[in-house]
C-alpha cells in the first residue's frame, strides 16, 4: 500500500508539473503591427531575420541614406579621420537650393572628416554629405568626383549583397532612383557598425565641434541627434533617421540588451512619433525571440 501511495504522488507531481510547464512553452511573442509600410529585425550576430513586413519591396530612402556615405568614407584606404576639409560655397547652394537639412557649415571653415561625419549622421546634413562626396570622389570636377563616389556607394551596396539597393544621390535627396528595403538597409546598418567610428558617432545624442575658421581663428558646432531613440530606448545605440516627400518617415536603428544587439528598419512610416513607435515595437520583439 504504501508503494502503491507513493507511485500515486509521483504521477501526480508529474501532471502537476505537466500542467504548469505547457503555457511556458506556448507563449511565443505575438508578432507586431506597425504603422510603416515595411520593416525588418534581425539578430545582428547571425543575421538571421526576426520580423519582416514587406521587407523587399523597395522604397524611397530619405537621408537613411547618408548610412552608406558614411559607410563609403570608413572604407576608404589610409582614412586619416582628422584630415581637413575646406568648406565650399557650393555645398551652401545646394543646402539652399534643395531646402535641405543642414549641418549649417561656413564657408570656408576647415572641418575634420571626423567632424564631418558627426555633421553628416547627428544632423543629417546634406552639406557635409555633399563635403565627403567631393573628398572622397574622383576626378577633376566637382561633378566627376561627386558621381565617383556615387558609384562607390553602388559598388559597394553590391558587395554586401543588397540586391534591391540603388543610390543616385550621397545624400537621400533623390534624382528618381534612390531606393532600398527594410532588410538591405538593415545589413548596410550591421555592417557600419563593424567600425568603431560609426558606432562612436551614431550613439551620440549631441556635440560641441571647434573648428577652425577662414581667417584661422575657431569656431564651435552643436549638433543635436535627429535620432530620439537615444533617449526613450533602453539599450539603444543607432543608428539613422531619414525623411522626404516620397520616403515619408523612415528609421533605421539599432539596441543591446543582455549581450544581444537587433539591427532593424522602418520605411515609410507616417510621423516622426509612429517611426519611433514602430521601431520599439521591433525592437522589443526582436529581444523576446
Amino acid at each position: 500500500m504504501r508503494r502503491s501511495g507513493a507511485a500515486v504522488v509521483t504521477a501526480g507531481a508529474v501532471l502537476s508539473a505537466g500542467v504548469f510547464a505547457a503555457p511556458a512553452q506556448a507563449a511565443a511573442p505575438k508578432a507586431p503591427s506597425i504603422v510603416a509600410k515595411g520593416g525588418f529585425v534581425m539578430n545582428n550576430a547571425t543575421g538571421k531575420a526576426l520580423y519582416t513586413k514587406a521587407a523587399d519591396t523597395r522604397r524611397s530612402t530619405g537621408s537613411t541614406t547618408k548610412i552608406m556615405t558614411a559607410r563609403v568614407v570608413l572604407a576608404q584606404k589610409g582614412l586619416n579621420l582628422n584630415s581637413k576639409v575646406t568648406i565650399q560655397k557650393a555645398y551652401s547652394d545646394y543646402i539652399v537650393r534643395n531646402s535641405a537639412s543642414s549641418a549649417r557649415l561656413i564657408v570656408g571653415d576647415k572641418v575634420t572628416v571626423r567632424q564631418l561625419l558627426y555633421g553628416l549622421l547627428l544632423p543629417s546634413g546634406c552639406d557635409a554629405a555633399y563635403a565627403l562626396a567631393d573628398k572622397f570622389g574622383s576626378g577633376s570636377t566637382r561633378a566627376a568626383r561627386v558621381k565617383s563616389f556615387i558609384g562607390k556607394m553602388n559598388a559597394t551596396a553590391k558587395s554586401l549583397g543588397m540586391k534591391n539597393t540603388h543610390f543616385d544621390s550621397f545624400d537621400g535627396i533623390s534624382n528618381g532612383a534612390n531606393y532600398s528595403t527594410p532588410r538591405d538597409l538593415s545589413k548596410l546598418a550591421s555592417s557600419a557598425l563593424k567600425y568603431s567610428t560609426f558606432r562612436t558617432v551614431v550613439k551620440t545624442k549631441a556635440t560641441k565641434q571647434t573648428v577652425t575658421t577662414k581667417s584661422g581663428g575657431y569656431r564651435y558646432m552643436s549638433w543635436q541627434n535627429t535620432n530620439n531613440l537615444l533617449s526613450s530606448y533602453s539599450g539603444a545605440i543607432g543608428v539613422k533617421t531619414g525623411s522626404g516627400p516620397q520616403a515619408k518617415y523612415c528609421l533605421v536603428f539599432a539596441a543591446t540588451r543582455g549581450g544581444k544587439t537587433v539591427v532593424g528598419t522602418v520605411l515609410t512610416s507616417s510621423s516622426v512619433a509612429n517611426r519611433t513607435a514602430d521601431a520599439k515595437k521591433l525592437m522589443d520583439y526582436g529581444f523576446k525571440k
